[in-house]
């Protein structure tokens, strides 16, 4: 069953932070956890290892109503060292994906739909906005000390791309913001290195060699903080084993997958988002890339054991119910994340709780 979404696609991306949440994440409702958090990560206990994913938490008011109705792991919508402009309006469209997507669907291009149906795919095209480090540093500051026990909130940032940059900026720009998120409180940091790399249209995850700089650099910065790379599904499973070779005894936690690009189309051929050609190609999450979350679980799982290695395993992906959570969970991953699943059901995480504690 779909609920009315916490974040509208209705309306802008500006509209939904300054108006929001809505739905049932607004009706000040409170879950209470029974007893004490139980499950540990990254030394900090949580009642179930369960929580949304960087995206949809726009600000302090999102983060404290996901807390609200039990999620326990929250992410911090990805920030950046600078004011930086949301894609233009609209930044979330359902697809008419019932069943697995594949890669060669993905590239030769898919049509969305009118409805958001269950299950549920959607896609999504932001750019990863962000507003001054003045204002989300102190936003996640009062959110540090709302956190109530069994609770853990992630700061999620990435690099920014200048006009006149070079690779050397690039990676002390990724580093400044760790450094940025963690003067702000947050004890678990994520580094998203999902997207374009500079110079590139490419994902930066794909760059093993600016990778492993740009995560050497954040860990020279923040220490023994615990920090997550975040990534997208990687076909080539070769690659993917290079680069847990390059970054596994860095990091302590692997994040996947993010959005799958894709080609958004209408029926023509032509471009469906407005925007310039950048936005041709669109992330696309839920159900439809459920398998690609599954199997990148199952393959960073290996490695870990292969290379005696010790990061956590965030399993992202098409998670919209308790069977989702236990799938991922029996794949491998030490915490099950969702972003769609969680925007239409503000429930999700009382349900799994309901099933698994």
């Amino acid at each position: 069953m779909l609920h009315k979404p916490f974040y509208d696609p209705k309306k802008t991306y500006k509209e939904n932070f300054n108006e929001g949440p809505f739905g049932a994440f607004s009706d000040g409702n409170v879950y209470k956890d029974k007893g004490q958090p139980k499950n540990e990560i990254f030394g900090h206990k949580v009642y179930l290892p369960f929580g949304i994913g960087a995206g949809p938490l726009l600000n302090g008011k999102f983060v404290k109503a996901a807390i609200e109705k039990g999620f326990d792991i929250v992410v911090y919508k990805t920030v950046r060292t600078r004011e930086y402009p949301s894609n233009p309006f609209p930044n979330i469209v359902p697809l008419p994906v019932s069943v697995n997507l594949t890669i060669n669907s993905m590239k030769k291009g898919i049509t969305p739909t009118s409805k958001y149906t269950n299950p549920l795919t959607i896609t999504n095209s932001f750019g990863v906005p962000s507003f001054d480090p003045r204002f989300w540093q102190d936003d996640i500051k009062k959110i540090i000390k709302f956190l109530p026990k069994g609770k853990i909130l992630i700061g999620s940032f990435q690099g920014t791309v200048e006009a006149n940059s070079n690779q050397s900026r690039y990676i002390k720009d990724f580093a400044k913001a760790a450094k940025l998120v963690k003067e702000s409180g947050c004890k678990v940091l994520e580094a998203n290195l999902s997207c374009p790399n500079e110079g590139s249209s490419h994902l930066l995850c794909f760059d093993i060699s600016t990778s492993t700089k740009v995560i050497t650099e954040i860990k020279k910065i923040i220490g023994k903080t615990p920090l997550i790379v975040k990534i997208t599904y990687f076909e080539d499973k070769k690659q993917l084993e290079n680069l847990i070779q390059k970054i596994g005894h860095l990091i302590q936690g692997v994040a996947a997958t993010n959005t799958i690009s894709t080609k958004i189309i209408k029926r023509d051929g032509t471009q469906y988002l407005s925007g310039g050609p950048g936005r041709l190609w669109s992330g696309v999450g839920g159900k439809g890339i459920m398998w690609a979350g599954l199997e990148m679980v199952t393959e960073l799982n290996n490695l870990r054991n292969k290379y005696h290695l010790s990061y956590k395993i965030f399993g992202y992906g098409g998670v919209s119910s308790p069977k989702d959570y236990q799938k991922y969970k029996d794949a491998g991953a030490d915490v099950v994340m969702s972003v769609g699943g969680s925007m239409w059901n503000p429930y999700l995480a009382q349900e799994i709780k309901s099933k698994y504690l």
